[in-house]
């Protein structure tokens, strides 16, 4: 299996994805932003077809298109604090209503089942140095604002008395998630980004140990799911996306299953 390029890629890849997915899925689940992943990642579409169109790098056109949604989102949250939902109804209207336009009208030629479900066989080394790329600086901005990341997770308006520039730190991150969910199409695919991004910290979240080691156990869970995710897909000859999203909602089923054991078991000793 390891002898193949292409899953030798897929794995190399996968390694950045695994960490940088839950990383990112933690602030937008803390911070209820949880369908955001899912929003931008059918955005990630329109970029793909924008891309198509002029002969450019797929993950590049993702990448920018999803970086003007993410900050439209940001933009418009402010002008619609009350309906917060319909930002999303908005941006994955737009998107999805451009991606369907360019494909259907014949401008754009070409099988994109590879970029909807995911796929090893199509994953090229080229591929691994714009993900290494990406995920290299987007970790590295995490990391530099790691705690004002933290401070408005949880109070952001605190956060912006304490004098953090919330503005500027909403707008990066928005354009973090872009780069999280381009990168991630080619393996993840479209149509499930948003259970990597999310279901591994909300298995996380069901230990109840704090942030740091929710999110340490996050990228753990998350590196269980995309890689069986990625052999079980070879070796049965499927999309990898479906048997990651499978995967990733059967170990936040056994998460439950086992927390649900300890309670059980901790009540049973008190009696």
């Amino acid at each position: 299996m390891f002898t193949y390029n292409f899953m030798q890629n897929a794995f190399l890849i996968s390694i950045f994805i695994a960490a940088l997915c839950p990383v990112i899925g933690m602030f937008l689940v803390l911070r209820r932003y949880s369908m955001m992943g899912d929003t931008l990642s059918h955005a990630s579409l329109a970029g793909i077809a924008v891309g198509m169109l002029f002969n450019q790098n797929p993950v590049l056109s993702a990448f920018l298109m999803v970086s003007f949604f993410s900050i439209a989102i940001e933009w418009l949250r402010k002008h619609f604090r009350t309906y917060a939902e319909l930002i999303l109804v908005i941006i994955l209207s737009l998107s999805i209503g451009i991606a369907i336009t360019l494909l259907s009208s014949g401008l754009v030629h070409a099988n994109i089942d590879s970029l909807m479900f995911g796929s090893v066989l199509t994953v090229t080394r080229t591929d691994f140095y714009w993900v290494l790329f990406f995920s290299i600086v987007s970790l590295f901005l995490v990391y530099k604002f790691y705690y004002a990341l933290v401070f408005m997770v949880f109070d952001e308006e605190g956060a912006a008395i304490a004098g953090v520039n919330i503005k500027f730190i909403n707008y990066l991150f928005a354009v973090i998630v872009a780069a999280t969910i381009s990168i991630s199409i080619r393996i993840v695919g479209i149509l499930v980004i948003s259970s990597l991004i999310a279901l591994p910290i909300a298995a996380a979240l069901q230990l109840e140990v704090g942030f740091k080691k929710t999110l340490l156990y996050g990228v753990l869970f998350s590196y269980i799911d995309i890689f069986s995710g990625i052999i079980i897909s070879y070796w049965i000859n499927a999309a990898p996306g479906g048997i990651i999203a499978i995967n990733a909602v059967l170990l936040l089923l056994c998460v439950l299953f086992y927390k649900h054991k300890i309670k059980h078991r901790g009540s049973v000793q008190n009696e």
